[in-house]
């Protein structure tokens, strides 16, 4: 069956639909020998012979879904030139190639989502307000009621225009928590929102991923979706 090139390699668990197109553009992908960089050629994964970075695609591997509650200073990245800890390198047991869904930043904590299924892991980065994202966050001295209320209702950051959010206040006091959730997030957008008006974050947790909490689990904890939970994702974009 003919499938859109980038469909084929998220189904192969490289890496997401939209990560997939990065990858076809840059050069990485070859189909019988050939090099391929356009989005809209076609294959046959039962007749073409697949390459990403010179490895031949397969898709013979179990699916896995898995829930991290990622601690601070490691990345979600799968290779880093430093040396630092990924989030890959807190799974056990898993054989083959998981990524992360979406990401957390390096200095922040919490939820993040796992897995070799580059379709479920579209789905989950483009339903947008049917999977918002709730953060806990901590910042520098007390907003004011204008300033929340400016931030909550979007602005322009680095020249682009971020959609509104709900912004509440968790905990008082002299660096007080306010719970944000998100349908739409840029990268370090929160910091950027606070940073704006003089309020630097000093933590940052995310608590919850669309219907999705565990509160039991601990910094370095993963456990596997249940099939409810990974079903209940995949109908998000029904």
């Amino acid at each position: 069956m003919m499938e859109r090139l980038q469909k084929v390699i998220a189904q192969a668990g490289i890496c997401s639909r939209r990560k997939a197109e990065d990858v076809i553009l840059t050069g990485r992908v070859s189909v019988n020998g050939t090099v391929v960089t356009q989005l809209g050629t076609k294959v046959d994964f039962s007749l073409d012979h697949i390459r990403v970075d010179g490895k031949r695609l397969r898709i013979n591997h179990p699916k896995v879904y898995l829930l991290l509650n990622k601690p601070k200073g490691v990345l979600c990245t799968l290779s880093d030139p430093e040396g630092r800890p990924k989030v890959t390198d807190l799974i056990r047991g898993i054989s083959g190639r998981i990524f992360p869904v979406g990401r957390l930043d390096y200095q922040s904590e919490g939820l993040l989502l796992l897995t070799n299924d580059g379709e479920f892991a579209n789905t989950v980065a483009s339903v947008g307000q049917h999977c918002p994202k709730t953060y806990l966050v901590k910042v520098r001295g007390n907003p004011t009621l204008d300033e929340l209320k400016k931030l909550s209702q979007g602005m322009f950051l680095d020249g682009a225009p971020i959609v509104a959010c709900q912004i509440e206040c968790f905990k008082e006091g002299d660096n007080p928590w306010f719970s944000v959730t998100l349908t739409e997030s840029k990268n370090n957008q929160i910091r950027k929102m606070f940073e704006r008006f003089s309020h630097p974050v000093l933590k940052l947790k995310r608590v919850q991923i669309g219907f999705l909490r565990d509160p039991h689990l601990k910094p370095g904890e993963y456990r596997h979706l249940t099939f409810k939970e990974i079903s209940r994702f995949k109908r998000l974009r029904r």
